[in-house]
């Protein structure tokens, strides 16, 4: 492939020949449709690698280098796929990148702010462009592609007005901004001024994503300065041009993406201490749950504390993973209280190309997901991290209007964990499951307490009427708000029949690895702790399984670490084997005491 042009004339011959779009010309040669669509526009020349995996194709053709049909080929050489798109590690590496280059100018929990709409305009601008290309080939040529995109903004995911294109954020094409109604310039004085007229002139073209991508002014002054210095955001959108990375649908899937994203949501989390838990569970126990409960296609998810939307884009995953034949997406919902949390959630759910109906409000207070009797909607799966031990206020909860409490063991007092089970409950369907992640703590206080407890009431109640399905006791130190472990409470209204009046324990908390700054659970174990779960039967050292009488026998402690402890070195013995073994040791101590004591008498005298 001598030039571009050459290169252009092969990749047009070949698809003739074969009867193949550039998608699918893409796909045989191992690189994204946008590369094609570059390289057949004399746009850009393909690597040696790649233009030897043309060159094989176009012999398989009979096409030569130029063009031309050829002679045949008495024999091929072997077709080399080539592979382009960007390693998880690359795209990460990227992104921290970006991160680090603003991160003097705000803290991580601020910054992440100003970085998460930058990267979400990015993967918009690139798939526009790609939609654009698409339409190219329907039509003829780019320019004409344009000016159908503008007539009808229906044929595209996101209609992208020219001033918030990529190629004109990073100064690659110009753009001729307009006067305003009294003839003065709108032309941004620098970087951070486009941003923000970009971000806003998206929302105003897409009004699903106002409160997503304009939450943050990139203009912002404070005391006579900028919040965000103009050359640190140009250096942030030089490093996401870089061609290595773009983000288009055919340079990047949506999980790989996402994965990435996740990355980042962990490194802002690892940096910015109490206010992670605010949007970010870890993923590895998003994992697990998910593994837990194991969706089924076209199921109702809902998680009443969404944060990020994590936990219900692992149910999604996950359903895909166990059916990868079926095309029914899960129903997923969510409700968040936090602004900022509730922005990074539809990003998220857009980034992920998934649809995930989203609500801002208290869900203590006014949950909004309602069926049309304006009860509380029921859902196959509920999934939530919901804050540990919020302090509750039971008289704010005397007449609830939901009936979630008094009929379903009470109103507890103290702390919110078991209201937020009971409010959990309330969101199931008739056979609904859930897997809920609260303070150990949870699990326990109230037990043996000679006083009345409220919390342990509720607790009882929920064994009595045989809802819970189990609890796992998580590793220390992997949650971004607070070092201590955790607990998943399942709950499932309509249990198998062989897990009927039991509850599995299972103790989990040594399966981690040590990390920086955060331990974390390894990938290779999220499987194997599950099917542990699941298959519902004692584990020496892992899994215990007790019956209604068992827990009421204590005090309704369901505390795995209380049944399940982990294997050690240590041999347990009963209490009056330890005492006896104690006597013999003081008698064999009375008996050195006398021998030493004789001998130091001789020395004496």
């Amino acid at each position: 492939m001598t030039n571009k042009a050459t290169t252009a004339n092969t990749l047009r011959a070949i698809r003739a020949k074969f009867d193949l779009t550039q998608e699918q010309l893409a796909d045989r040669l191992g690189v994204s449709f946008a590369t094609v669509n570059r390289w057949e526009g004399a746009a850009s020349k393909p690597q040696r690698a790649q233009a030897e995996a043309i060159a094989a194709l176009a012999l398989e053709a009979g096409v030569d280098e130029e063009g031309a049909a050829a002679a045949p080929a008495l024999a091929r050489r072997p077709r080399t796929r080539v592979e382009t798109a960007p390693s998880t590690k690359s795209m990460e590496q990227m992104l921290w990148d970006a991160a680090c280059s603003i991160r003097g100018e705000k803290d991580a929990a601020k910054f992440k702010d100003y970085l998460l709409p930058l990267l979400f305009l990015k993967r918009l601008s690139d798939v526009f462009d790609d939609e654009i290309a698409r339409l190219a080939e329907e039509y003829g040529d780019k320019a004409t592609a344009l000016e159908i995109a503008e007539t009808d903004h229906s044929l595209l995911r996101f209609y992208l007005p020219p001033e918030a294109r990529w190629t004109v954020i990073s100064g690659r094409e110009t753009y001729n901004w307009p006067v305003d109604d009294k003839g003065r310039p709108t032309a941004p004085r620098d970087i951070g001024e486009h941003l923000t007229k970009a971000v806003r002139a998206v929302v105003k073209q897409n009004p699903d994503l106002s409160g997503v991508i304009d939450v943050v002014d990139f203009a912002a002054e404070r005391n006579g300065e900028r919040d965000i210095n103009p050359a640190k955001l140009r250096g942030v959108v030089e490093t996401f041009s870089d061609p290595r990375y773009r983000l288009g649908l055919a340079d990047v899937q949506p999980d790989f993406l996402g994965r990435a994203y996740e990355y980042l949501l962990r490194k802002f989390a690892e940096g910015s201490g109490q206010s992670a838990g605010e949007f970010f569970t870890p993923t590895e126990v998003g994992f697990l749950m998910a593994h837990i409960l194991r969706p089924r296609p076209g199921e109702t998810c809902h998680d009443y504390a969404c944060g990020s939307v994590g936990l219900l884009i692992k149910l999604q995953l996950v359903a895909r993973e166990l059916d990868p034949t079926s095309r029914v997406p899960l129903k997923l919902s969510g409700q968040e209280l936090q602004a900022e949390s509730f922005a990074v959630a539809r990003m998220n759910a857009i980034i992920h190309d998934m649809e995930v109906e989203l609500a801002r409000g208290d869900t203590m207070i006014n949950p909004k997901f309602r069926d049309a009797s304006g009860k509380i909607r029921g859902h196959d799966i509920v999934v939530a991290n919901p804050m540990w031990n919020q302090p509750f206020a039971p008289e704010l909860f005397k007449n609830d209007p939901f009936d979630r409490f008094q009929t379903a063991g009470g109103i507890t007092s103290g702390k919110g964990d078991w209201a937020w089970l009971q409010h959990t409950l309330a969101c199931l369907s008739a056979d609904g499951r859930a897997a809920v992640v609260l303070d150990t703590g949870a699990v326990t206080r109230g037990s043996g307490s000679k006083n009345e407890d409220k919390e342990r009431n509720v607790r009882k109640w929920f064994v009595d009427n045989d809802l819970i399905d189990g609890v796992i006791l998580l590793p220390e130190n992997l949650f971004y708000n607070t070092p201590a472990a955790g607990v998943i409470v399942v709950l499932n209204k309509r249990k198998p029949a062989a897990r009927k009046w039991k509850i599995t324990l299972l103790n989990a908390s040594k399966h981690f690895r040590k990390g920086r700054p955060k331990n974390y659970l390894p990938e290779e174990e999220i499987k194997l702790l599950a099917a542990a779960y699941l298959n519902g039967e004692a584990v020496d050292g892992e899994v215990a399984v007790i019956t209604m009488q068992q827990a009421e026998e204590a005090d309704y402690n369901l505390s795995p670490s209380r049944w399940v402890g982990q294997n050690d070195a240590a041999e347990h013995r009963d209490l009056p084997q330890l005492i006896a073994e104690l006597m013999k040791l003081d008698a064999q101590v009375a008996e050195v005491n006398k021998a030493l004591y004789q001998l130091l008498s001789g020395v004496v005298q």
